[in-house]
């Protein structure tokens, strides 16, 4: 028997482990058996050239658990070790001091092992003691075993061992049995080692029997040793990808296609990436995709190895060229991995862009499920939004689908204005704006569905990519101005008839929650509408915008903001307006004539530097008196518009129109309707 120390320059590695990698302990066993993985591949490597000739025997690596004894066992029949061995492997750490260990890696636990070959002695993190029997494929080897509880002191001794290979046998310490549940063993198996290419077996396959489950005599392999990733396109079929993904995501629909991916240089890549079905809102799932290595679970936390926006998608994808331990800041530093998601980017753009000219119908059938991942895509990633902007698909209400390029021909000729824009109109709710969407078809216009929830952030992105596009919701706007061919024309109204026309349908407007609005006044010929409800396409959409984004939450507490355009032209606004006129004309004419004889005196007042003080507190009781008639005003063209019940009938219209028109007010309008009838 010999003993001695570790060779580490600290006597404190084993509770540094202990402390920094407990949140993570379950890690041990991947580690455990990866290295029984490897020592297997090896012999099978060494017997393939020659440089081993004895019987290989069966190739796998089991994993015991014993309750009564406290013991978890993870045994291979791979080449084994010999003293030597055990001395160059296991009592040899590379480490530089614990002041730097803890200092560098105290954040990152995974990086631990990962940075100083750590692998093995993850096992003390549950172990009050490990024990290693191996027994050397080489010609005349000793088997040895080696005992450690913990402290940098070892002891090793020769011993009888039958077969080949190596057990690591760990005595759990009582913070860790868990570790001694073979369900938990199970599902850590499951996770970490599900597609090891060497057969892993833990316990017996259970048959149901008299009532419940009992063991059968044939071993629980827990792995598929040969994953569809890893074997060739042409091999598979639409059911072996489906087969797959369902293994992966049990319970969900069929995803609505699959990437393959296979590359070797300037990096080793496989996989397979499978759009899911997505639902119209963003209520995505993210870790769908898992990292593997060499076939080896690493992670399911990818944000570094794929674009953000491919988060959303499911599957595998699995790469030497990425350590087996990473941290967070690695992924996203490393230049090796930036390759990796510039690369699947690409492939994912060149997949769709296959689908969209291949098979356009197919593609435009599964549109509305991939949208959002493309716009999402688009927001987030440059390159991609280059790419996606050849298969990118708009869709009218009409259900017709158009590429950008297709779309802007179609609508450019009837839909530019007068500063040569072409203006896209759209819909985001096609039953509520109804009327509007008719209005703007009844004028040659194409109309656009979009209402998606990234659709307002998108229509903003294509502005900024093209200065002479601009999006246009359909009421936002009378239809005669949705899109300005010309200037408009004046409403050739005195500024009386101006005053006396808006302060009645102001003076009419009712409360609506969390709504202003204004009143204008547009010459719209006689067979517009005598009024509609409007609002301004820049506000609504910030407000939009700011309701699904941090930092502009001013914006989102903010009232909506409606223009009420009343139309002079049309025969009831008219006959509104004369009736008014006549009862009012006198006395607004003669509050307008005070309001300008003292607006003139205030002006002459503001405009002199070297006016004195006395000039100055006139000019301020000019501007309460002309306060005090504005408000006169107001109240003498609002007891006359009380009184006038069709100005609040139109306004009725309009908000009914506009679907602002709701419980009394909604009840009072069907009462007034049929009073006017």
């Amino acid at each position: 028997m010999t003993s001695g120390k570790i060779g580490v320059t600290t006597e404190n590695i084993f509770p540094v482990i202990k402390k920094f990698l407990y949140s993570d302990n379950e890690i041990f066993l991947r580690e455990l058996v990866s290295n029984a993985v490897d020592a297997t591949r090896k012999i099978s490597t060494l017997s393939s050239f020659g440089e081993f000739k004895g019987e290989l025997g069966t190739l796998n690596v089991k994993v015991s658990v014993d309750k009564e004894a406290r013991t978890l066992t993870i045994s291979d029949h791979g080449i084994g070790m010999d003293a030597d061995d055990i001395n160059k492997y296991i009592n040899q750490i590379a480490f530089s001091g614990a002041e730097e260990f803890l200092e560098k890696y105290k954040d990152t636990a995974n990086s631990i092992i990962g940075h100083f070959g750590l692998g093995f002695y993850s096992a003390f993190m549950v172990s009050k003691k490990v024990v290693i029997r191996s027994l050397s494929y080489k010609e005349g080897a000793q088997a040895v075993e080696w005992t450690c509880d913990g402290s940098p002191e070892y002891e090793m001794k020769p011993i009888e061992k039958a077969e080949r290979g190596t057990d690591v046998i760990l005595y759990i310490d009582d913070e860790s049995k868990e570790y001694l549940d073979e369900d938990r063993i199970l599902g850590l198996l499951k996770k970490y080692c599900r597609f090891l290419p060497v057969p892993v077996v833990c316990g017996k396959k259970k048959e149901w029997k008299d009532g419940k489950y009992v063991d059968t005599d044939e071993d629980n392999v827990v792995n598929a040793t040969e994953p569809l990733w890893t074997r060739k396109p042409s091999e598979l079929t639409d059911e072996d990808y489906l087969k797959f993904y369902h293994e992966l995501m049990p319970g969900k629909e069929d995803p609505l296609f699959w990437i393959h991916l296979n590359v070797d240089y300037p990096f080793t890549l496989t996989g397979v990436l499978y759009f899911p079905k997505i639902k119209s809102n963003i209520d995505l799932q993210r870790n769908r995709i898992q990292l593997y290595c060499n076939q080896v679970y690493v992670t399911d936390q990818v944000e570094g190895v794929v674009p953000e926006f491919m988060t959303i998608m499911e599957g595998v994808i699995d790469s030497p060229d990425i350590p087996l331990n990473v941290s967070r800041s690695y992924l996203q530093s490393d230049r090796q991995v930036k390759q990796i998601s510039s690369y699947i980017s690409k492939k994912v753009a060149e997949k769709l862009d296959k689908l969209f000219k291949n098979d356009r119908a197919e593609f435009e059938k599964k549109w509305d499920d991939i949208r959002i991942f493309i716009e999402y895509g688009m927001l987030t990633d440059e390159k991609f939004c280059e790419s996606a902007r050849k298969f990118y698909l708009l869709k009218d209400v009409k259900g017709d689908y158009f590429s950008l390029e297709d779309y802007n021909k179609l609508v450019a000729p009837s839909q530019t204005d007068k500063d040569s824009t072409v203006i896209y109109l759209y819909t985001t709710d096609p039953v509520a704006q109804y009327s509007y969407i008719k209005q703007a078809e009844d004028k040659g216009y194409d109309v656009l569905l979009m209402d998606g929830q990234l659709d307002e952030h998108f229509m903003s992105l294509l502005e900024s990519k093209n200065e002479k596009l601009r999006f246009v919701r359909v009421d936002s706007d009378i239809p005669e101005r949705l899109i300005v061919k010309e200037d408009a024309s004046k409403t050739n109204l005195s500024a009386v008839q101006s005053d006396i026309l808006q302060g009645a349908f102001s003076a009419q407007l009712p409360e609506v929650k969390d709504a202003n609005f204004i009143v204008a006044l547009e010459s719209l010929g006689e067979n517009g509408a005598p009024a509609v409800i409007v609002q301004n396409e820049f506000m609504r959409r910030m407000k939009k915008m700011a309701e699904q984004q941090s930092g502009m939450g001013f914006m989102g507490v903010m009232p909506d903001n409606y223009n009420l355009v009343v139309n002079t032209d049309q025969p009831a606004v008219k006959k509104i307006l004369e009736t008014a006129s006549s009862s009012l004309d006198s006395e607004v004419s003669k509050i307008l004539s005070e309001i300008t004889a003292l607006n003139e005196e205030v002006a002459k007042v503001r405009g002199d530097k070297d006016a004195d003080e006395a000039a100055k507190k006139s000019a301020e009781e000019n501007e309460k008196k002309v306060a005090d008639l504005r408000k006169k005003q107001e109240e003498l063209i609002g007891s006359y518009a009380a009184g006038t019940p069709l100005i609040r009938q139109i306004i009725d219209l309009a908000l009914l129109q506009a679907g602002l028109l709701q419980g009394k007010e909604l009840s009072d309008f069907i009462s007034r309707s049929i009073t006017l009838l």
